[in-house]
């Protein structure tokens, strides 16, 4: 049996986006944590919420419904919500489900700053 963690971090940016650092596997073993991480979260249409997830190595299909659930949440608070660091072989996996159609990705924190802080941003 495998030994699978994911840690979630919370820190507030500078420019007044919660920063929710991501970190290890997303699957149906660990989905929980980040799930309550997210409802410790302020959304809401003066808490943009960035999700840093550089750190994540594996996500699976419950992991993707968490990250899903996590924008209705964003879109029912009037809240904002861009996802960053996404490596390249997660990144693919999700434009192939079409997450790239309804999540907004990133590169880096300073590019989803630069959107939260654009007229109409996401």
């Amino acid at each position: 049996m495998t030994n699978r963690t994911l840690t979630t971090t919370r820190c507030l940016h500078q420019a007044g986006a919660t920063v929710l650092a991501v970190t290890g596997e997303l699957d149906h073993h660990t989905a929980p944590e980040l799930t309550r991480a997210i409802g410790e979260t302020p959304f809401g249409p003066h808490a943009p919420v960035v999700f840093d997830l550089s750190g994540l190595t594996y996500c699976d299909s419950t992991g993707i419904t968490v990250l899903i659930s996590a924008s209705n949440h964003a879109q029912r608070t009037d809240g904002r919500l861009v996802f960053v660091g996404l490596n390249a072989d997660l990144m693919r996996v999700f434009r192939i489900v079409g997450l790239d159609q309804i999540l907004t990705f990133r590169p880096t924190l300073d590019d989803a700053i630069d959107v939260l802080e654009s007229p109409g941003g996401p």
